[in-house]
């Protein structure tokens, strides 16, 4: 038997990407290093695809094909571009931290009018003074290894023990290049005892199209805190967006988080969570609102690696046209962690014959005391509630729109913040909207 081996392009797998590039991303020595074994991690993998089994609905291989070209510096044209795109997803009174195309933009930050206790420094600067730890992961994840590899900048942000926010914090960021590609890390270290609330926003200058983002952000909540995390993702109709949040909580302390993904052509968030501390409590929530042929993927690992602790996870998505919604939900329960108490549920609504959900609920347990339980479920909206809402006078699409409503209010309310829950509650409404005018 005569066997051939056949070699990919290696520009489909980031190889030219990595090479153009070192010479301009910061840090020599043992960052440079730390990069080197990174992208080596991400080229004996390559793109992830289907026969991986955390990535066999999102396969990047036939989705994603290749690894863009990184975006360069912003000039003040994109800087301008990228003023006008925060005017609309600004918080108001938020401290903003904004990263145009990965880079962070001091001029449209309020890096130096912060509250007490809050201190930013960009990666950028901690690289360049040898601070590999930065880059460091113990996850062996490819799409993260390449991260690691192409992390260009992002923002380091430290909460002082004690310190209690009154003012939400809000990291940004906007694309502006077109066909090209960016990498960022963030990192957030809240003090013991801190109250703090994070936005992420996600979004597109006009005129951006066709970009990739492969972006990561390290949180770390300590002992007694309380960290409220929304994240809101409406990146440009033909992005690729791949996040990955590395998650670690401390003892008595409480993490509520939101996701919600409503734009672009693919993404995918992965978060890998780990509850340190005991008696500590975690609350995730997520929406997914998708249509024409977007496919959106939310993937989260929640390890209870010590005993008393407690997890809930509701994600919930609505599927218009041939869109495709994919989520991969994981509890680990280790020997040790008696006292678990881990549950989560996972909803599709189709809205059309050729929409898709994929669901994958995964219980691992290692422990005997524990309470544990998962639930998935996909389906049309109940005909009989069309009917009678129909009966009243109301146009098929508004009737779907209350329906809809409805079915995505629970995870919405789950916000602490009534702003940001108002402005999600105005997000989903806009997707209705531009639905009904169809």
């Amino acid at each position: 038997m005569n066997v051939a081996l056949v070699k990919t392009d290696k520009s489909r797998t980031g190889s030219d990407v990595f090479a153009l590039a070192r010479a301009r991303l910061p840090g020599t020595g043992n960052v440079a290093e730390a990069r080197a074994q990174a992208f080596a991690i991400f080229e004996r993998q390559g793109l992830p695809h289907r026969r991986v089994e955390e990535w066999k609905y999102t396969d990047l291989r036939a989705l994603m094909r290749e690894v863009l070209p990184l975006a360069g510096t912003p000039d003040a044209a994109a800087l301008a571009r990228a003023k006008a795109a925060l005017a609309s997803v600004a918080v108001e009174g938020a401290s903003k931290l904004v990263l145009v195309d990965g880079m962070f933009a001091a001029a449209l930050s309020d890096a130096s009018t912060l509250e007490a206790g809050v201190s930013v420094q960009t990666l950028r600067e901690a690289l360049e003074a040898g601070k590999a730890e930065l880059l460091e992961t113990t996850a062996s994840d490819p799409m993260l290894a390449l991260n690691t590899a192409l992390a260009t900048d992002g923002v380091i942000v430290t909460v002082a023990d004690g310190a209690k926010l009154s003012r939400p914090l809000q990291i940004v960021h906007i694309a502006v290049a077109s066909k090209a590609s960016r990498a960022s890390r963030s990192h957030v270290v809240l003090g013991n005892g801190t109250q703090a609330t994070l936005v992420e926003t996600i979004v597109a200058a006009d005129g951006a199209a066709g970009y990739q983002a492969n972006d990561a952000i390290t949180i770390s909540v300590g002992d007694g805190a309380a960290l409220s995390h929304v994240r809101l993702m409406r990146d440009a109709a033909d992005a690729t967006n791949i996040t990955s949040a590395l998650i670690t909580v401390g003892a008595k302390s409480k993490l509520n988080m939101f996701n919600m993904t409503s734009g672009g052509s693919l993404s995918r968030l992965q978060g890998f969570i780990t509850l340190a501390g005991e008696d500590s409590d975690l609350a995730i929530n997520g929406v997914n609102l998708l249509r024409d042929k977007q496919h959106g993927d939310l993937t989260l690992v929640v390890d209870h690696a010590v005993p008393g602790c407690t997890s809930r996870e509701n994600f919930r998505a609505v599927l218009d046209d041939r869109a495709h919604s994919v989520f991969q939900g994981r509890i680990i329960v280790k020997p040790d962690a008696q006292k678990t108490d881990g549950k989560m549920m996972t909803r599709a609504l189709l809205l059309s014959d050729e929409a898709e959900a994929d669901n994958k609920p995964e219980l691992e347990i290692f422990a005997d005391d524990v309470s544990c339980g998962h639930g998935a479920t996909s389906g049309a909206l109940d005909e009989s509630l069309l009917f009678y809402l129909r009966a009243r006078g109301l146009r098929e699409k508004q009737a779907q729109a209350l329906l809809i409503q409805a079915f995505v209010g629970e995870a919405i309310e789950a916000i602490d913040d009534e702003a940001l829950r108002e402005r999600v509650i105005d997000t989903a409404q806009a997707w209705l909207e531009a639905r009904y005018h169809e």
